[in-house]
């Protein structure tokens, strides 16, 4: 199955206390970029990030938004100074013996004292982590995959349309052109007839003159291979992955045929067939932009 290169994808889950958030979005790039943001107490986990979507991913720009919410996960430690505090109330007591103030010593009021807490961060275990990120990454992946595979089915079934029309196309061209060829005989001959008036006409001339213009004429060649594109193009799509790059050369080749068909064709209701053809394969080109 091929893929769009354009997508979407989120999951949020809680793992171990925190809530993990997760967002992929993509668009179309020539080759993979990928931009991972996140949080600080993430930093470490970049790489990783990146060689997740690397695995699933092979053409694109790529952007990962990663968020957490740590409530209830225990990575702040409050720890009471327990000597600073006997300091503060020893002094606050001779304070009071030695001064006329009331003695209104609290919680409330030590708690308020420099240095009484100390706050720390407790130690991550970046490893547990890293594991709880990636499992939620890669349900965000999954998600995303799976926006991906809809809409390129639906790029698929267009491409593999329009090269049908371009077949129905290249059929009456080469039907045309056959037609052109008798039609120039005819009018060859009808001029000889006027120019020459009652002498003998020598047909193995008008043979020759018929036998050089097809040869000047012919698409034979050039319909062959653009057919043989054209099957390449369904087998590519058949097998799937990512084909976005070859069906871009195989593109410049199908143009490459049309505008030869193009340069030989004489008769102006074949031109306008030929212009139809490279219209739809504008169109194949443009569809080809959004493949991975």
């Amino acid at each position: 199955m091929v893929k769009s290169m354009t997508g979407y994808g989120r999951a949020v889950e809680t793992v171990n206390g925190r809530e993990f958030t997760v967002e992929i979005r993509s668009v179309n790039n020539r080759y993979l970029d990928c931009s991972v943001k996140l949080p600080r107490m993430l930093s470490f986990a970049e790489d990783a990030m990146k060689q997740a979507v690397k695995g699933a991913i092979s053409r694109g720009k790529v952007d990962v938004f990663v968020s957490v919410h740590s409530e209830g996960a225990g990575d702040v430690q409050v720890t009471l100074n327990e000597e600073m505090v006997r300091g503060y109330l020893d002094a606050m007591r001779q304070m009071a013996e030695k001064f006329p103030v009331r003695d209104d010593i609290s919680v409330s009021l030590i708690s308020r004292m420099p240095e009484v807490f100390t706050v720390e961060r407790a130690q991550v275990d970046e490893e547990q982590l890293l594991g709880d990120l990636m499992s939620v990454t890669a349900k965000a992946l999954e998600q995303y995959d799976a926006m991906r595979s809809a809409e390129g089915k639906a790029l698929e079934a267009d491409l593999r349309s329009r090269g049908q029309t371009i077949l129905g196309l290249v059929a009456q061209v080469e039907a045309g052109g056959s037609q052109t060829v008798a039609d120039y005989r005819t009018r060859l001959e009808n001029k000889l007839k006027e120019v020459l008036a009652n002498t003998a006409i020598d047909e193995s001339r008008i043979l020759t003159e018929a036998a050089i213009f097809a040869d000047k004429v012919a698409v034979d060649e050039e319909t062959v291979r653009l057919r043989s594109h054209l099957d390449q193009m369904n087998t590519m799509l058949t097998a799937g992955g990512a084909v976005g790059r070859k069906l871009d050369f195989l593109l410049q080749e199908m143009n490459r045929e049309a505008n030869t068909i193009g340069s030989k064709c004489t008769d102006v209701r074949l031109a306008r067939m030929v212009v139809d053809i490279k219209a739809e394969l504008e169109k194949i080109r443009e569809q080809t932009q959004n493949l991975e």
